[in-house]
């Protein structure tokens, strides 16, 4: 390596490991998402994904939000992967599934998330159906905003 002005040695390459749960929901929570949809959706956003050079490590549709765990490449912004993972996916329903009542909530929630605790997350992540059977979408939300240590003010969150 070549030393860097100062005299430090200078790093080749980026080195990241950026491992992101997502929730994110459709508009007004709406049940848009029937479970003939749900299989074709997911796989429709893992292509979104690759295409912006991320991975996406596991998912799970409910009938009116999405849970996804994504690794995103380190030059890439949360916003922007998540602008670009609903933009493409909503188009993506009208044109394919002919959806035109179909859109996003305009919000996401996203998280950080250490690789030790990517097993713990993954199964959560599959137990979706039974865990909406005791939990909302709504009070599952907040939980993760209040775990995660994130201000927010519930009059503006379910806009």
């Amino acid at each position: 390596m070549v030393p860097a002005p100062e005299g430090r040695q200078t790093m080749a390459h980026t080195f990241a490991n950026l491992l992101t749960p997502v929730i994110f929901s459709t508009k007004d929570r709406q049940p848009l998402l029937p479970p003939h949809l749900r299989t074709d959706l997911l796989a429709y956003l893992g292509g979104i994904v690759r295409n912006i050079h991320g991975k996406l490590m596991d998912s799970n549709a409910r009938p009116d939000h999405v849970h996804c765990l994504l690794s995103l490449p380190p030059a890439l912004a949360v916003a922007e992967a998540l602008r670009l993972i609903k933009s493409n996916s909503s188009l993506g329903v009208h044109q394919t599934w002919h959806r035109a009542a179909f859109a996003w909530q305009a919000g996401y929630g996203a998280f950080s998330v250490s690789p030790s605790n990517v097993p713990a997350v993954v199964k959560y992540i599959r137990d979706q159906e039974q865990h909406h059977r005791t939990i909302s979408l709504q009070e599952e939300f907040l939980a993760f905003l209040k775990a995660h240590r994130i201000p927010y003010d519930e009059r503006y969150i379910w806009e």
